[in-house]
């Protein structure tokens, strides 16, 4: 279901710019598990997928950070535990490159979705490129394995630029090597992180509530939601009612 806050001018955007965890793919099962082997590495206790889950969104190192300190963390540790953070660091992320791909999908309709809204109706094609706070080696890797890649012309992660999400670096360098203008692009993303960094660069942006932290939508409203991948196309190339 499209819900419309706000209706974008459809027929003149260029460039739509994907996040991954919760947009894209699904890929819950296997970051609690990578973060749960971490844990255990470490003699931790494990924690339910829940929990975990709502740590997802604000990169690889926040994830852990918040796995082995809680969310509300002080933002300064000791010596000892930052030399902690700095090797679960290193073992979560061999451990999640082994495992990416054990239990990650595409949801159901990103395919169709991604190949129905690339034409533009006004003419032409749109682009279309990926914008995540993963490591970008393993959202590289995903979206190759996945048939997400043929879509995307660039996968940028969280350790390509010296910010993440919600900083709007990433997404202002893909709209600059695409060529459009910040009112010709789409930010799709399952939060407010994406929303943040839309309104952060003057983009456009469209809420999907089935992902991993919809809750976070009512707090920074985007100009779209929708229920599924397939109402990417009635937002991009029918009418917002």
């Amino acid at each position: 279901m499209l819900r419309v806050f706000r209706a974008i001018p459809h027929e003149r955007i260029r460039l739509v710019v994907f996040d991954l965890d919760g947009t894209l793919i699904d890929s819950t099962i296997d970051l609690c598990n990578s973060v749960n082997a971490t844990l255990r590495e470490f003699g931790r206790a494990e924690l339910p997928a829940g929990q975990i889950t709502g740590y997802i969104g604000d990169g690889a190192q926040m994830l852990v950070r918040r796995a082995l300190f809680g969310a509300n963390e002080p933002p300064v540790h000791t010596e000892e535990e930052n030399r902690l953070l700095d090797a679960a660091m290193r073992f979560f992320l061999t451990y999640y490159r082994a495992h990416k791909l054990d239990f990650t999908y595409a949801y159901e309709g990103v395919l169709e979705a991604l190949a129905a809204v690339e034409p533009n109706p006004a003419g032409g094609k749109r682009q279309m490129a990926g914008l995540t706070n993963k490591p970008v080696g393993p959202a590289r890797a995903i979206c190759d394995a996945l048939g997400l890649a043929p879509y995307l012309f660039k996968v940028y992660g969280g350790d390509s630029f010296p910010t993440k999400k919600p900083d709007p670096l990433g997404l202002n360098t893909l709209i600059e090597e695409a060529g459009a203008k910040p009112e010709e692009t789409l930010m799709i993303g399952d939060s407010e992180v994406d929303v943040k960094t839309a309104r952060h660069a003057g983009a456009w942006a469209l809420g999907c509530t089935y992902g991993l932290a919809p809750h976070t939508l009512d707090e920074m409203k985007p100009d779209l939601t929708v229920d599924h991948p397939t109402d990417w196309i009635e937002a991009l190339n029918g009418s917002q009612q």
